[in-house]
């Protein structure tokens, strides 16, 4: 038996533990499946879709800071600022800090922080009333007085940054140039948003990654910002003012719709001031209405009247219909076309061509138009630019209206030599005269400045401008024109009066107009004054328009420096004496 048991034992102690073949393989499988996943989620994140996680890591340690860059400025053609951006303090809130510091307990805080922002407390309440906000604006560019207020307030969630806000130095007398930005900075009317992108600039910007602690541990790009390029005006602001304060005085005295006006710098072609009243205020909108938003002095068409008078004279003279010294007979003082009438207020007679345009002869000039053609009229009111562009390139400008059909009636090219018939803008007219005063050349007008003198193209010939400029001064001598008279400057320019068309004719409204060239013996600048719809019984250009011309025309002249080329006419004054008599006056006229 002993001998039994310990062969037993033996025999056990040789046997083998084994698992069987489905275990080991199911075993294995269990393995590789697990670094199968494994391995195939790992491809799958950093192959197939690594962007969320990537996304989620740069969120949690990627830092931008920004660079601010201001609005560019623009600029008088002498450096006096029209626009700037100045810095201010804008109120934000994250609803979310305001709910974890109770921000909303207190609510005298919320009253007195509404009181300054003149609003609702409710309403202001309500805007960090979600808890899942992190930015909301409470008041957009405060005053510097009331940002130190919330500041002191002290609300848990209630934060200041500072943003841009514009500013217009000059106001509402260069408003209808300059334009205005929107609450965010970009222009929306005016030069303002024709110049958006070069004035706005691009911010820079540096990009680092932070650690747990908030340390830097790797810059990641810097890009530099673009500062945004200054905008400089030929507009002067000196004339600006001067040209407003006397439109807007017309405009209130005559009791008219409104007004405008615009002085052109004829060997350059800049535009010195474009003016229109009623304005507005750019530095404060709130009651701005929509008409007062217009700039009329480019975007109101009108048929001229008797301003372009000398146009029909030009293309006489330039097609050899006329000459200079002619006489013409205007009598009985009316002239029937088509059976319809063309008239003068009286029988003058015989006229001289000069004559004709110091009485503004209606006849006479009907007469030289129907000698002339439809053809060479049209082809000389599109040489000065009616009809077209005058390159100012400014938002909203109008072309007016030059028609070019193929068939005019007789009366339809009456009418058309004395400004019946087509339509310009106060801009369009001030062009005329440039050319005029300019010996016929013409320049693209500019409403910035111009370094030089541009290339300009020979419209009407010298000879010619130099005759009709020496008739307009007669107008403005001994015609018309008289009350357009600058004391020690020789003046040359026409009045205008015309009837404002409604449904089915003319009706009794008028607008009144007088452009001129100033100084004759070297012209320098070309002014146009248009006062719409004037009130009262005195409506004729010559009555409203050319004195606010005078006043533009005289003091525009002596702020410019520019010497007089008539001195005959200047008043001598000496101590304990009068002036002299009236007979010099009357000499030198």
């Amino acid at each position: 038996m002993a001998l039994t048991s310990k062969g037993n034992r033996r025999v056990l102690k040789k046997a083998q533990p084994h698992l069987s073949t489905g275990r080991f393989y199911f075993a294995l499988l269990i393995v590789v499946l697990v670094f199968g996943s494994l391995v195939a989620r790992a491809a799958y994140i950093q192959v197939v879709e690594p962007e969320r996680l990537i996304f989620e890591g740069d969120r949690r340690s990627l830092r931008a800071d920004t660079t601010t860059v201001q609005r560019g400025s623009i600029m008088d053609r002498n450096g006096r600022e029209l626009a700037v951006s100045v810095p201010v303090q804008t109120v934000w809130a994250d609803p979310q800090r305001v709910h974890e510091g109770h921000g909303l307990d207190n609510r005298e805080r919320w009253l007195a922080l509404a009181e300054v922002f003149r609003t609702d407390a409710d309403s202001l309440m309500a805007k960090v009333a979600d808890p899942n906000r992190r930015f909301v604006y409470l008041e957009r560019k405060v005053t510097p007085g009331v940002a130190e207020f919330v500041r002191q307030l002290g609300i848990p969630g209630v934060y200041l940054k500072t943003e841009s806000r514009r500013f217009y130095p000059a106001g509402e007398i260069a408003a209808h140039v300059v334009g205005f930005t929107d609450i965010d900075g970009l222009g929306i009317e005016g030069l303002e948003a024709i110049y958006n992108q070069v004035l706005t600039g691009v911010p820079g910007e540096r990009l680092y990654r932070k650690d747990a602690a908030g340390r830097v541990v790797e810059e990641i790009s810097v890009t530099a910002a673009q500062q945004p390029q200054q905008l400089t005006l030929s507009i002067d602001q000196r004339l600006q003012a001067l040209a407003y304060a006397e439109v807007k005085k017309a405009v209130r005295y005559h009791q008219a719709t409104s007004g405008s006006a615009v002085i052109l710098d004829i060997t350059t072609g800049e535009v010195l001031a474009m003016v229109n009243s009623p304005s507005y205020n750019p530095n404060n909108r709130a009651d701005a209405q929509p008409h007062r938003l217009r700039n009329r002095a480019i975007t109101d068409a009108y048929e001229p009247g008797s301003t372009v008078k000398p146009l029909a004279v030009i293309a006489a003279l330039e097609h050899g219909v006329i000459k200079p010294n002619q006489v013409i007979d205007t009598s009985p003082g009316w002239l029937r076309i088509g059976g319809r009438r063309v008239s003068d207020p009286k029988n003058r007679g015989p006229l001289t061509i000069t004559e004709i345009l110091e009485t503004s002869s209606n006849v006479g000039t009907a007469k030289i138009a129907l000698q002339t053609g439809i053809d060479n009229m049209l082809d000389t009111y599109a040489a000065v630019g009616f009809g077209n562009d005058t390159g100012v390139a400014m938002l909203g400008e109008s072309f007016g209206v030059l028609q070019g059909r193929q068939r005019w009636s007789d009366f339809e090219v009456a009418t058309l030599s004395y400004g019946y018939g087509l339509t310009v803008t106060t801009l369009q007219l001030a062009q005329m005269y440039a050319i005029i005063g300019n010996g016929g050349v013409r320049y693209p007008l500019t409403i910035q400045r111009r370094e030089g003198t541009p290339v300009g193209e020979q419209v009407i010939s010298k000879e010619t401008a130099d005759t009709v400029l020496a008739m307009l001064e007669s107008v403005v001598a001994n015609g018309s024109g008289e009350r357009a008279r600058v004391r020690g400057y020789r003046v040359a320019g026409k009045t205008g009066t015309t009837r404002k068309a409604v449904a089915g004719g003319y009706g009794d409204e008028y607008v009144t107009l007088f452009a001129g060239v100033a100084p004759v013996s070297n012209p320098r600048l070309a002014v146009v004054v248009t006062i719409n719809e004037p009130s009262g019984d005195e409506y004729y250009g010559s009555q409203v328009s050319a004195p606010v011309f005078a006043e533009i025309v005289g003091d525009a002249l002596r702020m410019l420096n520019i010497p007089p080329d008539h001195l005959q006419d200047t008043q001598l004054k000496a101590a304990g004496w009068v002036d002299v008599p009236e007979f010099l006056r009357a000499r030198s006229n």
